[in-house]
């Protein structure tokens, strides 16, 4: 791709990709740098470019993927001094957000524990420890799509329970206000 190609190549995709990166990730800079980088990365792939029939999607995919990336890489994790368990918060999270998320983890963290050995295993090794399916596969000595049956009852049973939990104190809740 010569710079002429790539230049109108920009000047076509700019506008729709800051679009989409700010319907994204709700930020004008954030969304401006998340274009750049595309940009860089489609230079950076020179003639590999020619093997794709629609540039335009490429980029947008691209665009998507990396926005979703740096949503993630916003989350930090803070250690609980209590447990040493990680947990999870958004950068402008409110003090209340942030023990209802504490909450949450604490009943999932017990949901988890109170499961069936097998089931407790799988979560660990895949929500928990970010294995794939086929490092589990060759750690459990499993077949691949036994331990997807398996994770799938999982997260079920784990969805059920917390599901029971937060029916029980949405009640506890409107009790608490009509006492009030």
């Amino acid at each position: 791709m010569t710079k002429a190609d790539f230049n109108n190549l920009v000047h076509q995709l700019n506008r729709t990709l800051y679009g989409y990166a700010f319907r994204i990730l709700r930020n004008q800079e954030e969304a401006e740098d998340a274009v750049q980088e595309i940009f860089i990365k489609l230079w950076n792939m020179g003639t590999r470019l020619k093997e794709y029939n629609s540039l335009g999607a490429l980029a947008t995919t691209m665009t998507k993927n990396y926005c979703i990336d740096q949503i993630r890489k916003k989350k930090h994790i803070i250690q609980d001094i209590n447990d040493g368990r990680d947990i999870r918060i958004s950068d402008n999270s409110s003090p209340y957000v942030l023990m209802e998320n504490k909450e949450s983890d604490d009943i999932i963290h017990q949901i988890i524990g109170q499961l069936p050995e097998i089931y407790r295993d799988v979560i660990k090794l895949k929500d928990i420890d970010g294995l794939s399916y086929e490092e589990i596969a060759h750690k459990t000595e499993q077949n691949i799509n036994t331990l997807r049956v398996t994770l799938s009852r999982a997260r079920k049973m784990i969805r059920d329970e917390f599901n029971k939990y937060q029916y029980e104190r949405r009640g506890t809740e409107e009790v608490n206000r009509k006492v009030l």
